[in-house]
C-alpha cells in the first residue's frame, strides 16, 4: 500500500499544489488519505482530457461508480489511486454516496452542454468540491458540525469558482462554457466571443461577477473561521491563497484569458500565514 499513498502523493504535488501544500500542515497519520482523496478528485475532474472523446470518459466515471461500489475489487486493489481510497474509506468511514454523486455531477465535464445558471454551478460545486472539502473534514475529525458543513459549501463554491476562472482558456479552446448563461445574459456578453477569447467589455462584466461571488465566499469562510476546530483546518488552507488571486485580477492589464500566475513560494508563504490565522483564508 505504500507505493500506492506514494503515487497519489505525487499525483497532487504536479497537479494540486496548493492541496499538497496544505496536507503538511495536517497530521502525519492521516495525509494519506487525504492525499489519496485528493487524488480521487484529481482522477475525476481530468477525466475529459485522459479520455477525450465523450464514450471512454463516460467508460473511465462508470468505472469508478463501480469501484465505489465493490463491484471492482480486483481491478480496484491494481490501481494507486482507487486502492489508497479504498483504505482511507475503510479507515475513516466516509460516506459513499456523496462520492457517487460527484462522479455523476463530473458527467457534466464530458460533453459541450453550458452552465445554464448561478443556481446550476452552485449546485454543481455543492457535490464536486464541496463533497471533498466535507470528506476532508471527516477524515482530520471524525465527525462535522452542520456550522463546519456549512463553511464546506462555501469552500467548494470559491474553489469551484477559482477553478473556472484559471480554466477559462482551456475550456474556450474545446467550446465549453461553465460561465453561467445567466451572467452572460444579464450583462449581455456573447457566447462566441468568449469561445473566441475576445475579452470583451460585456464578457469582462460577467467575469468580474464571478470574481465577487468567490470572494464573498471566502469572506464568510474568513469571518466564521472561529468555529472550525484546529483539527479541521488544513482541509480549509488550500483556499488561502486565492483572495490575492482573485484581486489581481482586478488590474487594469488583466486578461481573463491569461490568469495570473502564483509562484509557488507565494503559494507556501500563504498557506502558512492561514496556518497561523485561519482568518487569513477569506482575508
Amino acid at each position: 500500500m505504500r507505493e500506492h499513498f506514494a503515487h497519489c502523493a505525487e499525483l497532487v504535488r504536479e497537479f494540486d499544489r496548493r492541496r499538497y501544500l496544505a496536507t503538511l500542515f495536517a497530521p502525519v497519520e492521516k495525509r494519506d488519505a487525504l492525499l489519496s482523496l485528493y487524488a480521487f478528485d484529481l482522477e475525476i475532474a481530468r477525466v475529459r482530457d485522459l479520455a477525450r472523446e465523450p464514450m471512454p470518459a463516460e467508460s473511465r466515471l462508470q468505472w469508478w461508480s463501480e469501484v465505489l461500489a465493490g463491484e471492482r475489487e480486483g481491478e480496484a486493489a491494481a490501481h494507486p489511486v482507487a486502492a489508497a481510497l479504498q483504505d482511507a474509506l475503510t479507515r475513516y468511514r466516509l460516506p459513499i454516496e456523496p462520492l457517487s454523486e460527484l462522479i455523476e455531477a463530473h458527467r457534466f465535464d464530458i460533453y459541450d452542454e453550458p452552465m445554464p445558471a448561478f443556481a446550476d454551478l452552485h449546485a454543481y460545486a455543492v457535490k464536486t468540491a464541496g463533497t471533498i472539502f466535507e470528506c476532508a473534514v471527516r477524515i482530520l475529525t471524525g465527525d462535522i458540525s452542520a456550522a463546519v458543513k456549512a463553511m464546506t459549501v462555501e469552500a467548494g463554491q470559491a474553489q469551484t469558482i477559482a477553478r473556472v476562472l484559471a480554466a477559462l482558456p482551456h475550456h474556450a479552446a474545446r467550446r465549453q462554457l461553465y460561465v453561467p448563461l445567466e451572467a452572460l445574459h444579464h450583462y449581455g456578453a456573447e457566447r462566441e466571443d468568449i469561445f473566441a477569447m475576445r475579452a470583451t467589455p460585456e464578457a469582462r462584466a460577467a467575469f468580474a461577477e464571478l470574481r465577487l461571488r468567490a470572494r464573498r465566499h471566502l469572506a464568510r469562510i474568513g469571518d466564521a473561521s472561529v468555529q472550525i476546530p484546529e483539527g479541521a483546518q488544513p482541509a480549509f488552507l488550500p483556499l488561502a491563497p486565492l483572495r490575492q488571486w482573485l484581486l489581481d485580477m482586478e488590474r487594469d492589464n488583466y486578461d481573463p484569458f491569461h490568469p495570473p500566475e502564483v509562484s509557488p513560494w507565494r503559494h507556501q508563504w500563504r498557506i502558512w500565514r492561514a496556518a497561523k490565522s485561519p482568518r487569513r483564508i477569506g482575508g
